[in-house]
């Protein structure tokens, strides 16, 4: 750890593990999987080459995360969250869940396609009552170039991951980052965007819809 607060509080201690600036930005882009170095410099421009290298190995040395290389024909070099670094997920749902009902500093700027997901993920939770909620479909979403996998089941989301669906999913997304976000914050209705040709959709429409109205964000958020 490059500082630390000399106190024996447990969150002192965590916060001299991940607090320094980008770390938990970092630990975020690697939640749904293993990320090469040039991975996380894309997903994180505001990040120089010097404070990534830093924070990974300070975070490797801290035991949150290794890195390690893909077997064959891969090969490449990845960097993934130990099973005590993925222990962080409630802290970020937490922190997501209070931060998006700051008074003061509203939600603004560019976010990566992983965090966009992994929004849909920390807030979703069925707006339908007990009947209507429980839906099962398969989804495959694409954000630009990066696709992801997500499955509900019974009105739960059981599978959110990085990578094409397994099978014939139900429905097919491919858009934007940015057109999915607004979709997604309800700031675009899906039905322009479809209409408009930014938001391509293959399968049911309305099992898409279903997966857009379940996250639920503060009213402010």
């Amino acid at each position: 750890m490059a500082r630390t607060y000399g106190e024996g509080c447990p969150i002192a201690l965590s916060l001299d593990l991940v607090g320094e600036r980008w770390a938990l930005l970092v630990v975020r882009e690697l939640r749904l999987g293993p990320r090469r170095y040039r991975d996380l410099q894309d997903a994180l421009p505001g990040i120089t080459p010097a404070v990534l290298s830093r924070r990974l190995k300070e975070l490797e040395g801290s035991g949150v995360l290794r890195r390690h290389q893909l077997p064959p024909p891969a090969a490449a070099w990845v960097y993934e969250l130990t099973a005590w670094g993925a222990e962080l997920e409630p802290v970020f749902q937490a922190l997501a869940r209070w931060g998006v009902r700051s008074p003061v500093v509203p939600l603004a700027g560019e976010v990566s396609a992983d965090s966009v997901m992994l929004g849909l993920r920390t807030f979703f939770g069925s707006r339908y009552d007990d009947e209507r909620a429980a839906w099962s479909a398969t989804y495959e979403i694409w954000l630009d170039r990066d696709p992801y996998r997500l499955r509900v089941d019974d009105g739960r989301l059981v599978e959110l991951a990085r990578g094409g669906a397994n099978g014939g999913p139900d429905v097919i997304v491919r858009t934007t980052k940015a057109t999915w976000q607004a979709v997604l914050d309800r700031s675009e209705p899906l039905a322009d965007a479809v209409a408009a040709g930014r938001l391509d959709v293959t399968g049911d429409l309305g099992l898409l819809q279903r997966l857009i109205d379940a996250p639920r964000r503060a009213p402010n958020g």
